[in-house]
């Protein structure tokens, strides 16, 4: 398939897991890739951190699917540094047509409970993240007057109230409100928002060992989370399927809107 061929996608988190994911899977259809990815450990998590081994891994799989990247480590927490990465990705690469606002972080705890670190890490990688990359990138995509597609990544947190996940769920349902926010904004300008929202997915964060203690020590609350459908998690590859199509002229109708890809969790 060649729906992306030309293209140009900018993803944040895309040292491993779903950007990774997405990564590879443009390159695959005729994309480049700018990529960013912070390669640091969080303050506040309890999962492996991405390494700068694996965003150099996430290269040389793009490179393999046959598409040209430019990866560069930085934290979405740090405007210029994204928008840093973002100009020299435009310069290398001399256009933009897709944005992923992936990177996020997650931890547990019960809100009252949280650490004022747990909150603030949460809101500033998940919530003001998604805006600095948005204001990185959006003026490029007016100015160049080929519309574009942008999707953020959201979760099943943000479209049904999940326990232990109080701090993350807040950030996921304010960039719904972004997202289509924005795709009011940018409309007249052919550029589609979107949102995505997983159930859990097979990552890092997703096998996240934080939260099986957490629930260890509040086992009722284990109840809110399931999914409709017979599987415990998803992979990322189906994320991805969403993620494209979205991006993809098969979309080219399709913005403001939340779609799920969480096994009907959030109908549970």
């Amino acid at each position: 398939m060649t729906r992306f061929t030309g293209r140009v996608a900018f993803i944040t988190g895309v040292a491993r897991g779903q950007g990774r994911e997405h990564a590879v899977r443009l390159a695959a259809e005729g994309a480049s890739i700018i990529g960013l990815d912070s390669c640091a450990p969080p303050a506040t998590t309890t999962y492996e951190p991405a390494t700068e081994a694996d965003l150099a891994a996430t290269v040389a799989a793009v490179e393999e699917a046959g598409g040209q990247m430019v990866g560069r480590v930085a934290d979405v927490r740090d405007a210029a540094a994204v928008q840093a990465v973002v100009d020299e990705g435009i310069a290398t690469l001399g256009r933009l047509d897709h944005v992923i606002a992936n990177a996020a972080v997650c931890s547990y705890g019960r809100l009252w409970e949280l650490t004022p670190e747990q909150w603030t890490e949460t809101v500033d990688v998940n919530l003001t993240g998604v805006w600095h990359t948005l204001r990185a990138t959006v003026p490029t995509l007016i100015e160049q007057g080929r519309g574009g597609s942008i999707v953020i990544t959201s979760s099943g947190a943000g479209l049904k109230g999940l326990p232990l996940l109080g701090h993350y769920g807040a950030t996921k349902w304010a960039v719904t409100g972004m997202a289509r926010s924005l795709a009011n904004e940018v409309g007249e300008h052919s550029i589609r928002v979107n949102t995505v929202h997983p159930t859990a997915v097979r990552t890092p964060m997703g096998d996240d060992p934080g939260l099986r203690a957490v629930l260890g020590a509040h086992a009722h609350l284990t109840r809110s989370f399931g999914n409709m459908l017979p599987t415990g998690k998803i992979d990322a590859s189906d994320v991805s399927d969403a993620v494209l199509w979205l991006l993809s002229d098969e979309a080219r109708w399709v913005t403001g809107a939340a779609i799920p890809v969480d096994a009907g969790a959030s109908q549970v």
